[in-house]
């Protein structure tokens, strides 16, 4: 198994979390498998940037991201050049260090058409 660290994130995780992870799966999954509710507004069908994440360690084990996923990138919060996609990014043997953004954009949790 592949070790995700979480840092820490006042709402989800507030002292951070060390998770073992199953490679082959994406972060999103490992994620939500060990309790950690990252939010996914399109259930994991890149189509939204509600599970957006930065990679600040082991970012370059991924699998490059896809044209679909980068365009959708383009629009989420806090966008940095280590930012992947939770439902995206495949989890492979490299062990990764994540943050999750303060804020995400997600007009069905807010109440928005």
């Amino acid at each position: 198994m592949t070790q995700i660290v979480v840092l820490p994130h006042s709402e989800l995780c507030p002292e951070g979390v060390v998770v073992e992870a199953d490679a082959g799966k994406s972060i999103c999954e490992n994620l939500l498998a060990n309790g950690v509710e990252l939010d996914h507004a399109c259930e994991m069908s890149c189509a939204c940037t509600t599970c957006h994440v930065i990679v600040r360690e082991g970012f370059n084990s991924l699998e490059p991201a896809e044209e679909v996923e980068e365009d959708l990138l383009d629009k989420a919060w806090g966008l940095e050049p280590n930012s992947r996609l939770g439902c995206q990014a495949i989890v492979g043997e490299t062990p990764l260090v994540i943050e999750i953004p303060r804020y995400s954009i997600n007009m069905a949790k807010e109440g928005r058409k």
